[in-house]
């Protein structure tokens, strides 16, 4: 299984992207260590990306996801963009999705108590505007804990398919 813990930034997808891959047994992968540094260095000088910018990091994400598929995964990525997601899960046969929901004011305020290497808050605004929620994710609100979220996520995926046992 390949789960996607996607969201904007400062939702909580690293965290709960590592805490549920714990849960589940999976290898965790965080999509920011994936970035090219051109893509680094325009996001640090809060410039949004393209998504001419995000091809080849989505190529390399999906090649990453193909790889691990017997194995499975758990990726945290924005894949804000239904066209994202569509490319990450390309020739991917078990492809779970996880939306981290919230505010914006909630949003803003949790990244206002982190540091980030290259995601200024002042980009937290195109995140909102470029978000085209998925209809097939299981959502998760933003403001739960992680133990509460990652139950809940794990809690989902085995009603969704009560072979597993996560």
């Amino acid at each position: 299984m390949i789960v996607v813990v996607m969201g904007v930034s400062g939702a909580g997808k690293s965290t709960v992207g590592e805490a549920l891959a714990q849960r589940l047994g999976l290898r965790f992968l965080d999509a920011d260590e994936f970035h090219p540094p051109r893509n680094v260095a325009k996001m640090a000088a809060a410039i949004a990306l393209t998504d001419a910018d995000r091809e080849p990091w989505l190529e390399r994400l999906n090649a990453e996801l193909v790889a691990r598929q017997e194995a499975g995964a758990v990726l945290a990525c924005s894949a804000l963009k239904e066209a994202y997601r569509t490319r990450l899960k390309r020739d991917v046969s078990d492809f779970r999705l996880v939306h981290l929901t919230g505010t914006i004011g909630f949003i803003r305020e949790r990244m206002s108590t982190r540091k980030h290497d290259y995601m200024p808050a002042a980009l937290l605004e195109s995140q909102f505007a470029t978000l085209e929620p998925p209809t097939d994710a299981i959502g998760i609100d933003a403001c739960l804990g992680v133990s509460d979220a990652v139950e809940r996520i794990a809690s989902e995926l085995l009603r969704k398919d009560p072979a597993r046992t996560p």
